[in-house]
């Protein structure tokens, strides 16, 4: 990935949305964990779960570098799948998570955005990779 990938354009647009859901996240799962950990625990650190996916992610997004590039794409990996999983289960089976994470119903909360960024984040790596 060059230096111009992320720190102008686009790359700096999908810098910025991971920026906002690892802090999100983050700060939710903060609060929620401190506050109703007893309510749902599953949910609760599934959410301290994606809030670190996130920041990963982020991070990794704004470094240049094959290992920065490695690392977004592993991380980035991991939150398709997250939010594909989650996102089928809290579908299939509401109970199992009784309060809402941001992978919850493909991230239905966050207008479906937790489902469509991996895609577009692996989008951007991949083509960072090609050029």
């Amino acid at each position: 990935m060059s230096d111009q990938r992320t720190s102008s354009g686009f790359g700096r647009v999908l810098v910025a949305v991971y920026a906002v859901f690892a802090l999100a996240a983050t700060a939710r799962s903060i609060v929620q964990l401190t506050t109703a950990f007893d309510e749902a625990p599953v949910a609760y650190l599934l959410s301290a779960f994606a809030g670190v996916v996130y920041v990963v992610a982020t991070v990794a997004l704004a470094r240049h570098g094959e290992t920065s590039t490695r690392v977004a794409t592993v991380a980035i990996g991991v939150e398709a799948v997250g939010v594909l999983v989650v996102g089928a289960l809290s579908v299939w089976d509401a109970q199992l998570f009784p309060d809402a994470t941001v992978w919850s119903y493909f991230g239905r909360g966050y207008g479906f955005v937790p489902l469509v960024l991996p895609f577009v984040g692996l989008w951007w790596v991949t083509r960072g990779r090609r050029s």
